[in-house]
């Protein structure tokens, strides 16, 4: 089985969806069994944002929950239909049907545990399960969010529960570089990495995954490999985990 994990820049059009369902019937043809997990469109988070500080200036956290977790949403349903028109069954599912509990913190919630009976049963029938990133459903019911950045998160911690080891990102670059290389052409790619360079770099600012994704990776050693859904190259973080270890989340909740 595999996790693939599209961000934002890869689904900013509607017409990517259609590019992006090529992509997964293309791994389909390896990988027998597969899972999404989706980030919002575009700039769809930042705008939905602007929306509320026009009504509030100090909207309720739980009600920005509410608001800024639909737009990966929008992102599963219509990568399902693009599916669909492709002759491949795919069931979308947001944080909360997917089993993703969380801390109480809106916002800034962190993953305690997943439950992933719904999308075991869609891939036993032969289906593509699709979550929504980025959020997940509290002990009490509420909806919370992962905070910036938190899709990667929710797509290692879909892999830990269903014990798959590598995940693979779909972002705008084709992998890590030493530099940005939309800042410098000529930057280096490094084509393998180890967790903690990876982490290094994600903390002194490289955007192509977030720490919290990367640590939880190596916590249970998951693989983790980027490519770009546009052009050929890729950076493998970390090595496939071939040992049976307890799962571990972000946190347990007291």
């Amino acid at each position: 089985m595999l996790v693939l994990k599209f961000g934002g820049a890869s689904v900013a059009e509607p017409e990517n969806f259609l590019k992006i369902a090529d992509l997964i019937i293309e791994r389909t043809q390896t990988y027998k069994k597969i899972v999404i997990v989706v980030s919002a469109m575009g700039n769809t988070t930042d705008r939905l944002l602007q929306l509320a500080y026009r009504v509030n200036p100090t909207p309720h956290p739980r009600e920005l929950d509410m608001l800024v977790s639909t737009g990966e949403r929008i992102s599963m349903a219509l990568l399902a239909m693009a599916l669909s028109a492709k002759g491949v069954q795919a069931v979308s599912f947001t944080g909360s049907q997917s089993g993703i509990i969380t801390t109480e913190c809106h916002a800034e919630a962190k993953i305690v545990d997943v439950r992933p009976k719904r999308l075991l049963e869609v891939l036993e029938r032969g289906q593509i399960p699709i979550v929504a990133g980025f959020q997940g459903v509290s002990r009490r019911g509420e909806i919370t969010t992962l905070g910036r950045g938190g899709s990667d998160t929710t797509a290692v911690a879909v892999a830990i529960a269903l014990k798959i080891s590598e995940v693979e990102f779909y972002k705008d670059v084709p992998g890590i570089f030493e530099e940005d290389p939309k800042k410098n052409a000529n930057a280096k790619h490094l084509p393998e990495i180890s967790y903690q360079d990876a982490l290094s770099l994600a903390k002194a600012g490289a955007k192509v995954l977030h720490p919290r994704a990367i640590a939880l990776a190596e916590k249970n050693q998951i693989q983790l490999t980027i490519r770009s859904f546009q052009e050929c190259g890729e950076t493998r973080i970390g090595a496939k985990n071939e040992q049976n270890r307890p799962l571990q989340f972000e946190t347990e909740e007291g």
